[in-house]
This record gives structure tokens, C-alpha cells and sequence, in this order.
């Protein structure tokens, strides 16, 4: 049982010390495993599709091909594994296209251990690690786009229920227990939004909610 619990984890960076710092951190945890590293985008991709890991920590900066897209190429494979971008306090423009392309969240390379590990499980949860100024930067991008506000007429009031917990950053078994739904009724409900609202991810649903009033 305890094995089926633990969290598998990519590390993508092309500073084999920073690679080491980062194991090193986490294997600490009885609840993480490094499965693999990579020392850039395309290699990270390549080891992603193999190893399956549950989330993937990312540089953004790599040498040939780069963290955002990594990030694309695997969301175009259909590869489920949730994506951290790992980036410097230098680097914080990159979150926004990082965030835009498919990660659910992001940490600074000098995090400490434990805050982490709490933002690996927390993505692994279905959580979306979305600072207020990052929001307000991608909301800010979106204006200039199509909103999507007609769109969300098409959606029926369940699924509006289920968008406003994914904007209040609640996982789908949080969800599902909040509604008295199994989570594959959830993960369902959650495919018809995306669908729906013609979004990526279920960080572009929780801008897409905030800025249309639905939810937090």
C-alpha cells in the first residue's frame, strides 16, 4: 500500500550540481522517489515518456531544446505527468509562457526542502501553484485573446460547480468529495470543461473561472 503512494519524480536541469542539490533534498522523503534525470528539454521528454514519472521538476533555460518546450512537446504526447517549473528569482518572466504552455506551478532553485516537497505533493494532488502577481500577468495577456465568454454558456450547472473548486485549487478527489462524486465522475466533468471552454489545462480553467466571476 505504501509503495502505491509514492510519488515518482523527473529531474530536468542542465547543471548536473543543481540535479544533485535536488535529489538530494528529496531523498529525504519516504514519500518521494527520484526515478530519473535529464540534462535538457529534449532528453527530458524523451525520459519522461520512458520512466512515466508523476511529476517533473524543469529548468526553463536548457541548451537546444528548452523548458517551455519540453513542456509543449509533452503535452502534445498526451504524457499525464504534472510539470514544476524549477527557475531563478532573475528568471521570473519565464513563468508566465512556462504557466501558459502546460506547468502547474513553479519554485525558485533555492527553495528549502520542505516547501519543496510540499509543492511536489501539492501538484501531484492536482493542485495549480499560482502566485497573485503570475495570475494577474496571465490574466492581464489574456484580455488581448478570445475570453471564451460565450463559451461558457455550453456548460451545464455541475460543471460550473466542479470549475469553481478547480479555481479554488482543489484537487479532483477534493472535489469529489465535496460533490459526493466518484473521481473518474470528476476527471469526466473536468474533460468536458476543458472541451467545452476550448482550454489546455486546468490552469487555464482556473483563469478562465477567476476572471469570469466563477469561484475564488
Amino acid at each position: 500500500m505504501a509503495e502505491a503512494k509514492v510519488i515518482k519524480v523527473l529531474l530536468v536541469d542542465d547543471h548536473q550540481v543543481v540535479r544533485r542539490g535536488l535529489r538530494t533534498f528529496l531523498e529525504v522523503q519516504d514519500d518521494i522517489e527520484v526515478v530519473g534525470e535529464a540534462a535538457n528539454g529534449a532528453e527530458g521528454v524523451e525520459r519522461a515518456e520512458e520512466l512515466r514519472p508523476d511529476v517533473v521538476l524543469m529548468d526553463v533555460k536548457m541548451p537546444g531544446m528548452d523548458g517551455i518546450e519540453a513542456l509543449r512537446k509533452l503535452r502534445e504526447l498526451g504524457n499525464p505527468a504534472r510539470v514544476l517549473i524549477v527557475t531563478s528569482f532573475t528568471e521570473q518572466r519565464t513563468v508566465v509562457p512556462a504557466l501558459r504552455a502546460g506547468a502547474a506551478g513553479y519554485v525558485y532553485k533555492d527553495v528549502d526542502p520542505d516547501a519543496l516537497a510540499g509543492a511536489i505533493r501539492s501538484v501531484h494532488a492536482g493542485h495549480v501553484l499560482l502566485q497573485p502577481e503570475v495570475a494577474g500577468a496571465l490574466l492581464s495577456q489574456e484580455e488581448t485573446g478570445n475570453g471564451g465568454q460565450g463559451r461558457g454558456g455550453a456548460l451545464t450547472d455541475r460543471e460550473r460547480e466542479v470549475l469553481a473548486l478547480i479555481a479554488d485549487g482543489r484537487s479532483n478527489r477534493e472535489i469529489a468529495r465535496a460533490l459526493v462524486l466518484s473521481e473518474k465522475t470528476v476527471k469526466t466533468h473536468v474533460s468536458n470543461i476543458l472541451m467545452k471552454l476550448d482550454l489546455a489545462d486546468r490552469t487555464q480553467a482556473a483563469l478562465w473561472a477567476v476572471r469570469h466571476g466563477i469561484g475564488a
